[in-house]
Order: structure tokens, then sequence, then C-alpha cells
């Protein structure tokens, strides 16, 4: 009896309980196994895969996080660790997979992606444009100011209370509602810190966490009012760990990314942020700075 193509082979969603397979499969294509990142987002959004026809683990898959859900279904989808297996490369994966969930699961939702040079052509074939682009940055962040600014400028670690006032401030900035994702960083981040306003009245303008992977301590998601507040937020979660930073900060917020280069962190990569059926992301990109993580959008 012939075997199915690789194309034909059913696609089948993914649970936590395929966390293995997933961070195999990373692993497989050379990327790290990032299982805590993988494990957030099997839990807040839809994993899709396919299962390798030779039982090794997962030929393919990727992730989507949903935002702002009504009954008219989610006002935007980030898709990300769009993902083959390397002995299953250059087959039509990839095609099959990302045509099922964008024109099928997603049909007319307004889509979104952070694209590797490598994946952008096929992106732009399914209909994805590209409206920006953000710089990865990594590096050990060399403080040049006294840990007591932690303390005398506004920055302070968030508590419980504060939640509700972050879900309003990151709607406002996102654009969209991602309570479902923001309300996991308490568990999720090994810090979460948050910035008020000056004048004392406990206006929220800005909040940060910064989170494991693996070897580096990830700063996203980061709100702020101004570069100022941004550089505060990332002062104060550089206090907090020996580990190595990286973060991923839009290409407009040159000061930020010259700031950070001269503390120590370096380019990385570029990756073109892309969306379809939407000329660019909502809210307001004069204040989002950087993404919890580039696969969620």
């Amino acid at each position: 009896m012939t075997p199915p193509h690789l194309t034909d082979l059913p696609i089948r969603a993914l649970t936590v309980d395929d966390l293995r397979r997933c961070a195999d499969l990373s692993e497989d294509r050379g990327w790290l196994r990032e299982e805590h990142k993988w494990r957030l987002l099997l839990a807040a959004g839809n994993g899709y895969g396919v299962d390798a026809p030779d039982g090794r683990g997962l030929a393919a898959a990727c992730v989507v996080t949903r935002y702002g859900e009504s009954h008219a279904g989610p006002e935007l989808a980030a898709i990300g660790m769009v993902l083959v297996a390397d002995r299953f490369a250059r087959q039509g994966l990839a095609r099959r997979l990302m045509t099922h969930v964008c024109d099928g699961v997603l049909k007319g939702v307004p889509l979104t992606l952070h694209a590797t040079p490598y994946g952008r052509p096929l992106y732009e074939e399914l209909g994805f444009e590209t409206t920006g682009r953000a710089e990865m940055l990594r590096g050990a962040f060399r403080h040049e100011t006294a840990p007591a600014t932690y303390e005398t400028s506004r920055i302070r670690p968030a508590t419980a209370e504060d939640l509700p006032r972050i879900l309003r401030l990151d709607a406002e900035v996102f654009g969209t509602d991602r309570t479902h994702m923001i309300t996991r960083l308490p568990a999720f981040a090994d810090q979460l810190v948050v910035a008020e306003d000056r004048s004392g009245d406990g206006t929220l303008i800005g909040y940060a966490a910064a989170w494991p992977n693996m070897d580096t301590q990830v700063i996203g998601p980061l709100i702020a009012h101004d570069t100022a507040t941004a550089q505060s937020l990332v002062t104060a979660l550089a206090i907090g760990t020996d580990r190595e930073l990286r973060t991923d900060v839009d290409v407009r917020h040159e000061e930020l990314l010259a700031w950070l280069k001269d503390r120590g962190l370096a380019s990385v990569a570029f990756n073109a942020v892309m969306t379809r059926d939407i000329p660019r992301l909502p809210g307001d990109w004069t204040r989002r700075w950087a993404p919890l993580t580039v696969a969620a959008g």
C-alpha cells in the first residue's frame, strides 16, 4: 500500500502533552528547545501539527495565539513557531500547514507573524505583507548607574493589585485584549515590574517582564510611555538577574536600541513583522517596545 504524501497527512491539534515533541522539533531544526516558552504558547494558544510518518515525533508544527475573542471571532491572531523537521523540509509541508491555519482555521481573521529571511518568501506568497521590523539583541547588560536608581525611579515590582491596571494599559497599547496571556505573566516570568507617573497619583505608564529562556533572560513585554521609562524598566529587570539579556525591539525605537547596544547588548538578527488582512498592527507602537515573545505577536 502506497504511503500518503507528506502534504496529505492529517493536521491535528497540539496540547501541552505535546511539549516534548515540540521541543524535539525545535532542536531538530537547530533552534533552542525553549520548553518554558512552548508550555506558555500551548496553554494560552492553539498548536497545530503533523505527526511524522516515520513515527519519530512531529513532522511540522505551529502555534496560534488569538486576541480580542468575541462572538464574531478573534480581532487578531498571531502565528509563531512554524517549524518543519529537517528530514521533511522543502517538500511543501510548511505551506500545507500554513494554508490550513490561515485559510481554514483563521479564515477572515487579521493575522500577524514575525518572519525570518528564510520564511518570508512563503508568507508573502500566502498574502502577508511586511509592515515593520524588529531587531533581536543579546548580551550581558553593563550597569552604568547605581542600583539605587531602582528605588528612586518609580519602578517597582508588580503586585496582585496592579494586574487590573496592567491589563487596561496593555489593551490600550496593544490594541486588543490579551488577558489570557498577560494574566499568565506572574507565573511565567521571573520578574514583573511596573512604572508609575512622577506626579505621585499612581498612574501606570509602563510595565515589563523578564522570563527565563535557556541561558538567557528575555525582556518582554516592554510597554512604556517614553524612552526614559523603557530604559528604567530594562535597568530594573537587568539588576534582578545575572544572565545575559535578550529582547526584540521595534526598529523605530532607535534611541532605545542605541542605548541597549551602549550597555553591552549586540544585534543578533532582524525579523520582518508581517500582517495579512490588516494594514498594520493595532494599538500604539510608540509605547510598544518589545513583545512578550515574537511567536505570540
